[in-house]
């Protein structure tokens, strides 16, 4: 295991019905591959070593023999492979006989046994094989070397728990591996043998998907292939790894060449989660799970150079808030715009409010509030007029956002106003002595108060509410004026990443419903740059201050504050996995450690803010409500967090 990742293979070669030589030398044609590619972990189908659809032949001694041999062989060679390898063979034990697994490493092995073996429609299993009920343990002769059967046990291979189950395990109502998962198992490796049906690829997908999500685990598939008997079904050869309900990799059906995938198992976030998620520790208290039998670690004489060159074999998504499919994209937004919207009705209905008050200022922030207070009042069949956009030119404001400002609101047919703010501020410079030409913090803050000021009393004269407008990024950061910007009696946009505003922008402008002129106002906000707009612009207009060129990328700041929350990495991690999501043109090394000090700086320095937010609702899995996912003390060090 390299930086709390394993790497995990799973294979699905070409077989020959009870050809054992030859399924014995497709296995091994692939550990040169798997080595080359410092696999750690690498499962094979069900019956692999024989093939699945050899019927009564399974009871044939010549078989039997044959793939017992063949196990010896993996054996005695894996003496001087760095990994573990996991293949599937009939054997015979006792008078009956088993579907079995082997675990191969170091010249060792252990043999686990299906725990459910099925008997309807197309299987007949049972004819074959005798299921090997929990608790239950078997001696096999390996080679002279006397063997535990059993099908309750987790093996440790490098340092990571490894739980197995064969095919049909995984389909009853309570699959082995859940109780292999609450025993410490962190992957799970199925071998299989699952013919291909109409609908049936999509539903093991998500099958798998879902067992790898409720056990919190990781979950290697791998399914008889090319070769099988079509005698009555087909099998198409499936190499599936899923991670808490993700699938990391999977191969391309019905292509008898494409037959292994390889992903990098994230061990240290399935270990986060687990200690997070409280309930899972005493469910396995409750189910018993402290009877699972865990096989130490065995030595093994190679082992892999690992160097900072190797490829993580995953992809780190560089904007993990931010689905790359682009359906998954349009449904994530609709969901949050749908959740923004159901809470901010709520919070209407509850108090039984009709008005609300919003500062608008043709950025992004304010625009999607705008946006979702639209919805909100469409929804409860509110007039929009009840909705007051106030647009506070003041020293830095353009006339590219003022325009997008009054325009929208024009075109979404709420009220409009304009409270200019220049003087206001001027004379409350005058009163604490602040030399306007400074462009300092007093300079910027007292803008900021005094548009909040203004949003205050409106709100009181009018009877309505505040609708605050920043976002989850500025929180983090705590990039909002405290008791300026930072407050408001609603907090619409409180759980949405930056990154993530301008898609849900980007979305409503698309919609079908939303007039060309309005669209095309958004599409010009959203090319905006980001700027709070409190320094004066240059001459020509171009807005100077940029947020980005202040605090850091934005892109930059979501993905530390993604896997600092979600799973509390370490500094150390993060960046590393910074390195692996980002190219080095788009940000070299030395930027990502001077961002990463200032997000973790800021975060820590800005918590007071946090500590005192308006409600607002959650949306993700990251969250920074004082009420909810994030409790932290306002003086609290950071000194830990910035030794990188």
């Amino acid at each position: 295991m390299r930086n709390g990742f394993l790497r995990v293979a799973s294979c699905a070669p070409q077989v020959r019905v009870a050809d054992v030589d030859y399924n014995l030398s497709q296995i091994l044609d692939r550990i040169d591959l798997l080595i080359r590619q410092k696999v750690e972990v690498a499962v094979f189908p069900e019956m692999s070593l024989t093939g699945y659809t050899c019927a009564d032949l399974f009871h044939s001694s010549t078989l039997i023999g044959a793939a017992m041999d063949a196990l010896v062989r993996l054996r005695d060679l894996s003496h001087e492979w760095p990994l573990t390898l996991v293949v599937g063979l009939p054997v015979a034990c006792g008078g009956a006989m088993y579907n079995c697994a082997a675990i191969i490493r170091g010249g060792d092995v252990r043999l686990v046994a299906k725990t459910y073996v099925p008997n309807y429609n197309e299987f007949y299993e049972r004819r074959w094989w005798r299921p090997l009920p929990p608790g239950q343990r078997l001696s096999v002769s390996v080679g002279g070397t006397e063997v535990t059967l059993g099908c309750d046990s987790i093996f440790t291979c490098a340092g990571v728990r490894v739980g197995i189950e064969i095919c049909e395990d995984l389909w009853v109502p309570v699959p082995p591996s859940c109780r292999l998962a609450m025993g410490g198992a962190q992957v799970i490796l199925n071998l299989s043998a699952s013919d291909d049906l109409i609908g049936k690829y999509d539903y093991l997908r998500k099958l798998i998907a879902q067992q790898s999500a409720r056990c919190i685990c990781a979950y290697a598939y791998a399914g008889a292939g090319w070769g099988e008997s079509s005698t009555d079904l087909v099998f198409d050869g499936k190499a599936i790894i899923a991670e808490n309900g993700s699938i990391l990799a999977s191969n391309s059906r019905w292509d008898p060449a494409d037959n292994t995938v390889i992903a990098d198992i994230d061990i240290e976030a399935i270990d986060r989660d687990r200690m997070h998620m409280t309930t899972f520790a005493d469910c396995a208290e409750r189910e018993g799970a402290s009877g699972v039998t865990v096989v130490p670690d065995i030595p093994f004489r190679a082992k892999y150079e690992w160097t900072d060159s190797d490829p993580l074999m995953r992809r780190i998504d560089p904007h993990p808030f931010v689905p790359a499919d682009s359906s998954a994209k349009q449904e994530r937004c609709d969901e949050i715009l749908n959740i923004q919207t159901a809470g901010l009705a709520r919070r209407l209905d509850a108090i039984g409010c009709r008005t609300l008050v919003v500062g608008i200022s043709g950025g992004l922030d304010s625009t999607l509030a705008l946006l979702v207070a639209v919805r909100t009042f469409d929804r409860l069949g509110l007039p929009r007029k009840g909705i007051v956009g106030i647009t506070m030119p003041g020293f830095g404001t353009t006339d590219r956002t003022h325009s997008n400002a009054t325009r929208l609101m024009e075109e979404l047919g709420v009220t409009s106003m304009e409270i200019p703010i220049a003087e206001a501020v001027n004379l409350h410079f005058k009163d604490i002595g602040q030399d306007p030409s400074v462009h300092d913090v007093t300079y910027e803050n007292c803008q900021a108060r005094e548009r909040t000021q203004i949003l205050m009393d409106m709100s009181n004269r009018l009877g309505g509410i505040v609708l605050g407008t920043g976002d989850l990024s500025e929180l983090a950061l705590g990039w909002a004026t405290y008791n300026g910007d930072h407050m408001s009696m609603y907090g619409v946009n409180a759980g949405v990443p930056k990154t993530l505003v301008r898609h849900l922008v980007d979305y409503y402008a698309h919609q079908p419903s939303t007039s060309e002129a309005v669209r095309s106002l958004l599409l010009d906000i959203i090319d905006t740059p980001i700027s709070p707009e409190l320094v004066p612009a240059a001459a020509d207009g171009e807005i100077l201050q940029k947020t980005e060129d202040l605090v850091g990328p934005y892109e930059l700041h979501d993905f530390f504050l993604y896997y600092m929350l979600r799973y509390g990495f370490s500094p150390e991690r993060i960046y590393m996995l910074a390195r692996h999501a980002f190219t080095a043109e788009e940000y070299d090394d030395a930027t990502i450690r001077r961002w990463l000090d200032t997000f973790m700086r800021r975060f820590f320095q800005q918590q007071f803010k946090r500590s005192c937010l308006p409600d607002g609702p959650k949306v993700g899995s990251v969250c920074l409500s004082p009420r909810g996912d994030w409790r932290m003390p306002s003086d609290a060090s950071s000194t830990l967090w910035r030794k990188l």
